[in-house]
């Protein structure tokens, strides 16, 4: 997985460059862009390929339409804004495919910028057709992925393309992401702990079962927590728990300590009778579980206990909340340990999703080594799966 071919290993100059990136961003009534987080994330492989005189094809999907051309999903408001920020001018493509297209993309010059339609306007984009893979590769001579967070899935754009554009490489973004994660993985400095957080054990099952055998600590929180409580034998009141889940959740404790892997679970809790932020709240300990109540944070022992083995870490990778941050009295657990990972003198990987939205609302995002720009594709390298968008990419010689 760290072994692939870089941007900065091809020869660009002259060459048509389909450059896979994720502009999947929001986009207001007014036809601006919402959050441009992604797009300024694929800048350094862009102006890279702009200065080494590659004829640059960007190409990116945005939202569900469904296989079908719908204006409001349309990439066009992105054209000007990536001109904006660039200070060059971007060519918005009338299509993705067609002979258009095609003689928008013979036509161009060294350092110009060309940006595809949404590709998911075709239904063969996400079946990774065949047939669909030779239109977009007419349009290039070299391929290069910068699009982490779609890595993980198998579609046109982003899988089928790079097997007939050769060599195929991995744009800078995708290359931290491997680097950060990949290493994490295969060679981390130890001790190496693992966060998870969320609401469903059997969303992490997979993760927990994979970094069993890389981690030295597991500190789980959130909704799953309960789950694993239960499986010890507590009473966790009217907290989410996945009954089907329960024996495994002891069969992964056992499991984890044959391995010598400390998996640490809240020792107590905040704890409202529903699921609110105007619900009277208490702090109680395991033992003491309120039977008409639920646990919608962890408590200050366990943020004490977790900062504490935080602090001692080398290597942390965090995916999950500690519970419902969304609503402020319950915020306050996945915040402290947002703020004991500021503070750790360790490499810090946030992996997506919620955990990110928790960094950035604790305002410690510039603290952190590395935030992962995909959920989904950071979780499924925690599961240990193979990402098609990165397999498909040229090894390095």
């Amino acid at each position: 997985m760290l072994n692939k071919c870089s941007v900065s290993d091809l020869d660009l100059s002259g060459k048509r460059v389909f450059c896979r990136v994720d502009f999947n961003v929001p986009i207001n009534e007014d036809g601006s862009v919402g959050d441009d987080t992604r797009i300024v994330a694929a800048l350094p492989t862009i102006r890279y390929i702009i200065e080494q005189g590659g004829r640059l094809i960007l190409a990116s999907h945005l939202g569900r339409p469904k296989g079908k051309k719908r204006a409001e999903f349309s990439l066009a408001p992105v054209a000007p804004h990536l001109a904006k920020l660039l200070g060059t001018p971007v060519t918005m493509a009338p299509d993705c495919i067609g002979p258009e297209v095609e003689h928008l993309t013979a036509n161009m010059g060294n350092g110009d910028v060309v940006l595809l339609e949404n590709m998911r306007f075709y239904p063969e984009e996400e079946k990774n057709a065949p047939e669909f893979c030779a239109k977009l590769a007419k349009l290039a001579d070299l391929y290069v992925n910068d699009a982490f967070g779609t890595a993980h899935r198998a579609h046109a754009s982003t899988e089928g393309v790079a097997h007939i554009l050769q060599p195929a490489a991995a744009g800078f973004l995708m290359a931290k992401e491997l680097e950060y994660l990949g290493k994490a993985l295969e060679n981390p400095q130890r001790p190496f702990i693992a966060i998870l957080g969320g609401a469903k054990v059997g969303d992490k099952i997979p993760v927990i079962t994979n970094l069993l055998d890389k981690v030295d600590t597991i500190l789980i929180g959130g909704g799953m927590a309960y789950t694993f409580l239960h499986a010890q034998g507590y009473e966790v009141g009217k907290s989410l728990l996945e009954l089907d889940q329960i024996e495994l959740a002891g069969s992964l404790l056992k499991q984890a300590h044959a391995k010598g892997v400390e998996i640490k679970l809240p020792l107590d809790h905040v704890v409202a009778p529903e699921f609110s932020n105007d619900a009277p709240i208490q702090n109680v300990d395991n033992n003491e579980f309120p039977a008409d109540c639920m646990g919608l944070d962890i408590g200050p022992k366990t943020i004490a206990a977790y900062a504490a083995a935080i602090s001692h870490a080398a290597t942390i990778v965090w995916n999950g909340p500690m519970g419902v941050f969304e609503m402020e009295n319950f915020a306050r657990g996945t915040m402290e340990i947002a703020h004991a990972l500021a503070q750790a003198d360790a490499i810090t990987i946030i992996g997506g999703g919620d955990s990110v939205a928790a960094v950035n609302q604790a305002g410690v995002s510039e603290a952190m080594t590395h935030i992962s720009t995909g959920g989904g594709a950071s979780l499924e390298l925690l599961e240990g799966k193979i990402l098609p968008g990165v397999a498909s990419l040229s090894d390095k010689e």
